[in-house]
């Protein structure tokens, strides 16, 4: 265990998850808050001509609000993995006809290619640099397909405070890391989404095996 997910695993992690938007309608709200654009509307641009029968499996899906949105879009096969206990019996509580385990993101419990599409939204951020190629090799691993992501971006890693704690947070260009490690991917599309109230910029990207 790393000391990042030693802290996200405690009470911190906890403390982080009640935070969260605690329903798919609360999250909407947020998108529409903080980008002028709703989620759904943010999937929809890459996700709309995809198989909707196709297993998904989002690393680090907290109260599963991400799955419920691919859900009612019609994506039928849903799967999460959530490192924070109380988020993964809060989130089996919240959603219906979606599976979710408690695990690691660096130690996924699925065969090789098992999914059609992993993704992450919002975790890749909270992965130490040092840590993060083996998060990045285990979702390349367990996808036979796509690899979809929404994270804070920055052209080159920058590490961002977080709640007056270090070694917690940082943005980059995630989508680069990527293609970078893995010869075998490239880039489906790409979107900076900025932020209405401020200069900080997301990206949302899918990736594709060759």
């Amino acid at each position: 265990m790393t000391e990042q997910t030693e802290k996200w695993s405690g009470d911190f992690g906890r403390d982080y998850t009640q935070r969260n938007p605690q329903s798919f309608e609360e999250l909407e709200s947020i998108y529409l808050k903080n980008y002028g654009i709703s989620r759904t509307e943010l999937n929809r641009k890459f996700l709309d001509g995809m198989d909707r029968s196709m297993r998904i499996l989002e690393v680090g899906s907290n109260l599963g609000n991400q799955l419920v949105c691919l859900q009612r879009m019609g994506f039928k096969s849903l799967f999460g993995i959530e490192l924070q206990s109380y988020a993964v019996e809060m989130a089996k509580s919240k959603t219906k006809g979606i599976n979710i385990i408690q695990g690691e993101a660096s130690d996924i419990p699925f065969k090789d290619g098992f999914f059609d599409m992993v993704f992450t939204s919002g975790v890749l951020i909270h992965i130490a640099p040092q840590n993060l190629n083996d998060v990045l090799n285990e979702i390349h691993r367990c996808t036979k397909n796509y690899i979809f992501g929404f994270e804070y971006y920055s052209n080159e890693t920058e590490e961002i405070p977080y709640r007056d704690n270090r070694d917690l947070l940082w943005k980059a260009n995630y989508a680069r890391k990527y293609i970078e490690l893995f010869d075998d991917l490239s880039l489906v599309k790409e979107e900076h989404v900025r932020y209405l109230e401020n200069e900080n910029i997301d990206s949302m990207f899918l990736l594709k095996k060759k």
